[in-house]
């Protein structure tokens, strides 16, 4: 599924790729955000240095890149990067993504920590504004640097359950082990199941993240915390859209998103 806005479809510019990646640097602090060494923030594929289009995404995957070249020369914004297993042999699907986006004139920029922790752009800030948290302040230091963000939130377990799959038009699974009366929300997109214990310990009533471990269910309820699972693709959707589209009217190119979810 391509799809994005009426209204950014209907531009028509050409920019400079090398103007819009040094915005995004910038702006996403690409440079001084500590990342797991497979991300490769920044810059992956280059093109000829035209963009006629900004296409969002969450994965850099083949079918994915398929649909991105689909419509020619452009940029390709994604959270999760071609190089999560590191180095690797230039053959197969792999060879077939990178000549696929090549002979389309597709570059492709990545952005995992940075988006993921921008006050603006970010997944965890765009999550939880969308569930309608309040008084919201970073959560969940690593390595000298917040992934996180936390809030209050008045209302029951259920209530919050509905507001956070409302936000991610999707099912949520819930780990009842703490209060039915929330107050005190912590968020950390995507796969930061495994780290409940080191949320719960911050003092929060409920943990919401993408996905976990199994384990992570019977520690919830062991040391008193709700946790609830909202999807490691539904909660990082967010930031690839609010970048892409920002880049679309700050350079006047179209937007689009590529929406291929993998129901994890």
């Amino acid at each position: 599924m391509l799809s994005f806005g009426a209204e950014m479809n209907s531009l028509h510019r050409m920019a400079d790729l090398a103007e819009i990646v040094a915005f995004l640097d910038q702006e996403l602090r690409t440079n001084s955000i500590t990342d797991y060494p497979g991300a490769m923030n920044g810059l992956q594929l280059a093109n000829e240095g035209r963009v006629d289009r900004i296409v969002a995404a969450v994965d850099a995957s083949l079918l994915v890149v398929e649909k991105a070249a689909a419509g020619g020369p452009g940029l390709l914004v994604v959270h999760h990067g071609m190089f999560w297993q590191g180095a690797q042999a230039v053959t197969g699907a792999f060879y077939k993504k990178l000549k696929t986006a090549i002979d389309a004139g597709l570059a492709i920029y990545s952005s995992h920590l940075p988006l993921d922790v921008h006050p603006v752009f970010g997944n965890n800030s765009l999550l939880a504004q969308r569930v309608g948290l309040s008084d919201m302040e970073p959560f969940f230091e690593q390595k000298g640097q917040y992934l996180g963000v936390k809030g209050n939130w008045s209302g029951t377990l259920a209530e919050l359950a509905n507001a956070v799959e409302l936000a991610v038009s999707g099912k949520v699974h819930t780990c009842p082990g703490g209060a039915q009366n929330v107050s005190k929300v912590g968020i950390v997109t995507g796969g930061a199941g495994s780290e409940v214990g080191k949320a719960a310990a911050e003092g929060i009533d409920a943990f919401i993240t993408g996905e976990g471990p199994h384990w992570s269910y019977s520690l919830a309820e062991e040391i008193g915390i709700n946790l609830l699972y909202a999807g490691h693709y539904a909660t990082e959707t967010f930031g690839v859209r609010a970048i892409a589209s920002e880049v679309s009217k700050r350079f006047a190119v179209r937007a689009a998103f590529v929406d291929h979810p993998t129901g994890l």
